[in-house]
C-alpha cells in the first residue's frame, strides 16, 4: 500500500486515499493484530470528549462474546428495524467494505460522511494517536447521533472490559458464547476470558447471557451481583423443542418457559449454532419490551426470516452458489470450527474441497486437528499482514494428515477448487473472516 504523506490536504484525497491514510497512520487490529490493541480506554474517552460525548446521547444495546456476537447483533438490529425503529448497527471487522461496520437500517454510512469526519478531526486524531478501532468507534457514535437513530446495537470488537465500545451505558447487555480466542490478550482460561467479557456489565443495567456454560456462568453472576445488575440466562427462559432445515431456512420451535407458549421461528441464518444465539436474542427482546420498546411477536418472526435482507449480513453459513455448491463461514476459532463441522453433516457430498486460511496469532494446531483428513485442501493466504503464509499452514496441516496445495491468494485457491469440482461435491471457504472477505471480493 502506498504510504501517503501526512501533510496531504484531506480535501484533495479520494475516499480510498483517505482509508489508505487511516490504515497506514493508525494501528489496525484487523491488519496487524495485538500491536494495535490498547489496554485502556484513555484514547476512547479523549475522542468521545472531542466529539461532545455522543455515547451519552444514544440508547444502546451492547453485545459481547467469543462466537455469535455478530449474528446476534444483526438479529437484534433486524427485529428492531422490523418493529419500526431507526436502528444504528456497529460491528467489526468488515468483509469487503469498511462502511459495513457502520449502518443504519441496513444502509452503509456514506463515503462523504467519512471524508468530512476525517477532514474535520484529522489534526486532533494525530495528537491523540488512536488505534483504527478507537477512531472508528468515535465515528460510529458521532454518526448515529447525527442521524438521530432510535437505538444503536453495538458489537464489542475484542474482549469487553477494555474494548472501545465499553464507554456506553446500554439499555441491556447481551453476552453470547465464551470460547478460546485471543488468549494472548484476554487470558488463557475460559474463566479469565469470561471475566473480560463480563466487563461490559454495568451497574443496575440488565444483562442476558445466551448460554449457561458450566464453570463460566458464576463469573457473570458474581459480576452482576457486585453491580446490582439483574442477570438472566436465556436457557432458563427459553428452550428449543425441535428444529429442522427446510427450504433454505432453519425452522425451530421454541418454548417460553415463563408463559408455557411455543412459537415457531424460521431463520434465514441457517447454521445450527444460530439456535444458541436465538435464545439470547429472544431473551434480550423480552428485556427491551419491559424497558418500553414496542415489539410484536409477529415482527420478531418476520425479522428473523429476513436478517440478511434487512441488515446485509454476509459470511454466516452463506451459500455462495448452488453449482458449484460453495458455502462460506467466518468461523475462526476452535468452537467455531466445531460448529462448521457440525453443519457439514447436513450435506451429502462425494468430495469435500476446503479452501482454508487463518491468521498467524491463532491456536493453529488445535484447529487443524479438528479438520477431516478425507477432504481436499487448498491452503490460502488472505490479503492482510496477519495472514499465515499458506506454505506454513500447509506444513502444519501435514502433521495432522491434511493434504493439499498451497496458494498465495484466496482467489487462486478458489479457482483451483472450482476446476477440481465434480457434480455432487461441496466447496467450503473459511478458517478466517479475511478469507471469506477475500472470496466475496473476488466474486
Amino acid at each position: 500500500m502506498e504510504q501517503l504523506p501526512l501533510y496531504l490536504p484531506l480535501n484533495k484525497m479520494t475516499y480510498q486515499q483517505t482509508l489508505d491514510y487511516l490504515f497506514s497512520r493508525l494501528p489496525m487490529f484487523q491488519r496487524i493484530g495485538a500491536a494495535a490493541y490498547k489496554p485502556n480506554l484513555d484514547n476512547t474517552y479523549k475522542i468521545a470528549t472531542l466529539l461532545g460525548d455522543p455515547q451519552k446521547k444514544l440508547k444502546c444495546i451492547h453485545v459481547a462474546g467469543t462466537n455469535g456476537k455478530g449474528s446476534s447483533s444483526h438479529m437484534l438490529a433486524a427485529i428492531l428495524q422490523q418493529a419500526g425503529y431507526k436502528v444504528g448497527l456497529y460491528t467489526s471487522p468488515h468483509l469487503i467494505d469498511f462502511r459495513e461496520r457502520i449502518t443504519i437500517n441496513g444502509k452503509m454510512i456514506a463515503k462523504e460522511e467519512i471524508l468530512d469526519f476525517v477532514e474535520k478531526y484529522k489534526t486532533d486524531f494525530e495528537a491523540i494517536e488512536p488505534s483504527f478501532f478507537e477512531w472508528t468507534v468515535g465515528l460510529a457514535f458521532h454518526y448515529f447521533v447525527k442521524q438521530e437513530v432510535d437505538v444503536a446495537v453495538i458489537e464489542v470488537g475484542l474482549g469487553g472490559r477494555l474494548d472501545s465500545t465499553n464507554i456506553i451505558t446500554p439499555v441491556v447487555s447481551l453476552i453470547t458464547n465464551i470460547g478460546f480466542d485471543h488468549m494472548n490478550l484476554l487470558g488463557d482460561t475460559l474463566q479469565k476470558i469470561a471475566g473480560e467479557k463480563a466487563g461490559i456489565i454495568k451497574a443496575k443495567i440488565p444483562v442476558v447471557v445466551s448460554e449457561q456454560q458450566t464453570n463460566i456462568y458464576p463469573v457473570f453472576t458474581a459480576k452482576a451481583n457486585e453491580l446490582k445488575a439483574t442477570i438472566q440466562f436465556a436457557e432458563k427462559r427459553f428452550k428449543i423443542i425441535n428444529y429442522k432445515h427446510e427450504n433454505n431456512f432453519l425452522e425451530c420451535d421454541v418454548l417460553d418457559k415463563k408463559t408455557n407458549a411455543t412459537d415457531t421461528y424460521k431463520l434465514d441464518l441457517t447454521g445450527k449454532y444460530q439456535l444458541k444465539n436465538l435464545l439470547g436474542v429472544l431473551n434480550t427482546i423480552e428485556v427491551l419490551i419491559v424497558e418500553g420498546f414496542i415489539i410484536e411477536k409477529k415482527e420478531v418472526q418476520k425479522a428473523l426470516s429476513n436478517v440478511v435482507k434487512l441488515t446485509k449480513l454476509n459470511g454466516r453459513w452463506q451459500t455462495i452458489s448452488e453449482d458449484p455448491l460453495i458455502i462460506a463461514d467466518t468461523a475462526h476459532n476452535v468452537d467455531g470450527i466445531k460448529q462448521v463441522l457440525e453443519n457439514l453433516k447436513r450435506y451429502s457430498y462425494k468430495n469435500l474441497h476446503m479452501i482454508f486460511g487463518t491468521v498467524n496469532d491463532k491456536d493453529i494446531d488445535n484447529i487443524l486437528q479438528l479438520l477431516p483428513n478425507t477432504a481436499n485442501y487448498y491452503f490460502v493466504k488472505a490479503s492482510v499482514p496477519r495472514a499465515l503464509e499458506s506454505n506454513e499452514l500447509q506444513k502444519n496441516a501435514f502433521k495432522f494428515k491434511l493434504k493439499g496445495e498451497a496458494f498465495q491468494s484466496v482467489e487462486t485457491g478458489l479457482q483451483a477448487a472450482k476446476k477440481a469440482f465434480k457434480k455432487g461435491d461441496l466447496i467450503f471457504v473459511g478458517g478466517s473472516t479475511f478469507v471469506v472477505g477475500d472470496m466475496l471480493s473476488s466474486q
